[in-house]
């Protein structure tokens, strides 16, 4: 069987379009390794596929077709190549790849480009507009601040482009400060544009006042960027309310990214230095502002020095002439003053004179009449005084004659007795009863007696 395929095609190459898929490449030996695939572009159903493998010559085409193109010969790109057709008997049939055509390639990626971009027009008409050859986004129309320090940046965690980004912001001549939040995401391959997506939205939801968005990468294969030409990351971007600025690292082509953003660059050391020469400029134009500013205040004062020198001279003129106008008026009115104060002062003073006198004699007066108040105020106590300790005197008498008289001894010269119970006085005889001892005391004896009998006794019986 060998023989036969080698018989039939030894000498036919063929020009062949597909899809490469499942490619492997060995560097040690430099051989490349993948499938060749016919695709129905309707239904993206496959319609054929083959073994293929470049090496040799096959080899050194894909090289130059990298070089030339910018684009990694990989999975899920479409290529017109020229093949022969081999057989092996472990192996079966494969395709061999002898040359590749690289206007081909460059052309689909410009087609899918182009479609893209008319496919964003024509379906977000609201936000994205072409005039011309430039279109119009909502993002572009945007202004950007006076000051850019705010800055969100979307950027794989490590990439050299995020670094070349930072250090040329926070190492700037001009001593700016910015304060810069990280956004990471994979800026690679057309399957991480959903990502890159939803990090322009977290962005958004944060709520945080951003003077722009900076999409950084370093450079790559065209394959890198393909990303950037993605639906969905140019329709974000162009309709995104915060200025966009891309400093993606190509230097050939333009991508979609960049057309939808406010601002475009080169490098990711190129936005920061977009930003930086942003600032200087606002700087620039406030301290110009300020250089007019004084000229025109010199100019202002050159200009108008002049009358303010004559305008000077006549309000002194003018101060001295009204002074001398109105100086015999002030004369006139000065002696009437003091000639005023004058009799005030002496219509002032008799009147001092007169109080002077009156404040003299009237104390005079009222002291001796007080004197003469208290003399017979000083008789009055005295006499008072002494009916007073006599009038006591008698009070006193009186109440020592009422206090003798009801003195316990005189009670008992009347003839009245004390009775004592257990050596304590008592005033009833609650507690005594026939053959109680008790002590009667008389004024001058006391009885010790035994009670023989206990009768009650109604206060009536005493014969006075």
């Amino acid at each position: 069987m060998n023989a036969v395929i080698k018989n039939a095609f030894q000498a036919t190459s063929f020009w062949v379009v597909a899809d490469v898929t499942n490619h492997t490449h060995k560097h040690n030996s430099n051989y490349h390794y993948f499938e060749l695939v016919e695709k129905d572009t309707a239904s993206n159903t496959i319609l054929a596929k083959f073994s293929a493998k470049a090496w040799g010559a096959g080899s050194k085409e894909l090289e130059s077709f990298e070089k030339i193109t910018g684009q990694r010969f990989s999975d899920n790109i479409q290529v017109l190549v020229n093949v022969t057709v081999e057989f092996h008997a472990t192996y079966g049939l494969q395709l061999q790849l002898q040359h590749i055509d690289v206007n081909f390639t460059l052309g689909v990626i410009e087609k899918q480009r182009q479609d893209t971009l008319e496919k964003l027009v024509l379906e977000n008409p609201s936000f994205i507009e072409k005039i011309g050859e430039e279109y119009i986004t909502r993002n572009k129309q945007l202004p950007l601040n006076r000051v850019i320090q705010t800055i969100a940046v979307i950027s794989s965690r490590s990439s050299a482009g995020l670094q070349d980004f930072r250090h040329t912001l926070e190492t700037n001549h001009f001593k700016y400060f910015f304060k810069i939040d990280e956004y990471y995401t994979g800026v690679q391959g057309d399957a991480n544009a959903g990502a890159l997506r939803d990090q322009l939205i977290e962005i958004f939801l944060s709520n945080i006042p951003y003077d722009a968005v900076v999409i950084t990468r370093g450079g790559g294969a065209q394959t890198d960027f393909l990303i950037f030409d993605n639906y969905l990351v140019g329709q974000a971007i162009a309709k995104f309310p915060i200025p966009v600025i891309t400093g993606i690292g190509h230097q050939k082509n333009t991508t979609i990214a960049d057309l939808m953003a406010h601002t475009a660059t080169k490098t990711p050391t190129r936005s920061a230095e977009l930003i930086i020469a942003h600032n200087r400029a606002f700087e620039e134009a406030l301290l110009n502002f300020q250089k007019r500013i004084l000229i025109k205040s010199q100019q202002l004062f050159s200009t108008n020095f002049q009358s303010i020198s004559y305008l000077n001279s006549m309000i002194v003129n003018k101060s001295r002439d009204l002074l001398n106008d109105h100086k015999g008026r002030i004369d006139q009115m000065n002696q009437i003053v003091v000639n005023s104060s004058k009799s005030i002062l002496y219509r002032h003073k008799t009147s001092l004179f007169d109080i002077s006198s009156q404040l003299l004699i009237k104390p005079r007066i009222l002291v001796s009449n007080k004197a003469k108040d208290i003399d017979n105020l000083t008789a009055n106590l005295r006499t008072f005084y002494t009916l007073y300790l006599k009038n006591q005197q008698g009070y006193l008498g009186h109440f020592t004659s009422l206090i003798k008289m009801v003195s316990p001894e005189n009670t008992l010269k009347r003839g009245f007795t004390l009775i004592k119970l257990n050596n304590k006085i008592v005033s009833t005889a609650d507690g005594i009863g026939a053959g109680t001892e008790i002590s009667i005391v008389f004024s001058r004896d006391e009885l010790n007696v035994t009670v023989n009998s206990k009768s009650p006794h109604h206060g009536n019986e005493f014969d006075l």
